[in-house]
């Protein structure tokens, strides 16, 4: 082989090595930013949680037909398996955005009744159930919900029925320790057959109307001050229904919902 030749032939080489060697060094990169295989159990918690914040960010950006999992995964800062290993797929992934959610906005811890009378009580237990309904987030996550009904009608029926499911449930149990420090308490409509009803009523009254008009559009300024002058009526009007054996909007036990 000529000199020529030689020299030609060690550069190809030499080329050769260099691409391996930058093809390993990337790879050893991916590996870097790219989890391997399930993470250490201590660490398992943290990235599920890293995952759903990213997902209810690229949601509330994109809406459910324009968010990926390709884009979840870039945000979460996690590899496609990763999040497949831990949701079934994008359904998934957001009915449990959902749930996270209405658990932190139903946490006993996070709601605290106060005042001297039941009626305050029940009043500030209401405003602390739409001040965590309000936030900027749920209500973004509550019009996505909405938005895709007609497109995914059974992801928009099964996460309405989860939230209103857990809502209520959360609900009747705050009702009823509230109901058992009075007199209320005694009120059938607050006996274990009917505290569900109960909590749906509740809910109807004094945080439907407020979280709708949310949903249409109004701002939570205008909102808040509102909320002074609706839940004293709405409360009101709960109570009396109440102590006339109407909470659950049957009379004396006909018609009762299970």
């Amino acid at each position: 082989m000529s000199p020529l030749g030689n020299a030609a032939e060690a550069v190809g080489g030499t080329r050769s090595k260099m691409t391996e060697s930058a093809a390993r060094r990337m790879r050893r990169a991916d590996r870097l930013l790219v989890p391997q295989g399930r993470p250490p159990r201590e660490l398992a918690g943290e990235v599920e949680e890293r995952i759903l914040d990213a997902a209810g960010k690229v949601f509330l950006e994109r809406g459910f037909e324009g968010a990926t999992i390709d884009e979840i995964a870039e945000e979460a800062r996690a590899g496609k398996p990763t999040i497949y290993a831990r949701f079934l797929g994008k359904e998934a992934l957001f009915t449990a955005v959902m749930a996270r959610k209405v658990r932190e906005n139903t946490a006993p811890e996070n709601l605290a009744a106060t005042g001297s009378t039941i009626e305050e009580r029940l009043r500030s237990l209401a405003a602390a159930i739409l001040d965590k309904a309000l936030a900027a987030d749920v209500v973004g996550l509550m019009r996505v919900t909405v938005a895709e009904a007609r497109r995914f009608p059974d992801l928009a029926a099964s996460v309405h029925r989860m939230a209103r499911e857990r809502g209520h449930a959360a609900t009747a149990q705050l009702l009823s320790e509230l109901a058992e420090s009075d007199a209320l308490g005694a009120s059938p409509a607050f006996a274990p057959d009917r505290r569900a009803a109960t909590a749906r009523r509740f809910g109807e009254l004094a945080l439907l109307p407020i979280m709708l008009r949310a949903l249409y559009g109004e701002g939570r300024a205008a909102l808040s001050a509102e909320i002074e002058t609706h839940l004293p009526q709405a409360i009101a009007f709960f109570l009396a229904a109440c102590r006339n054996d109407g909470g659950d909007g049957s009379d004396h036990g006909a018609g009762r919902d299970s």
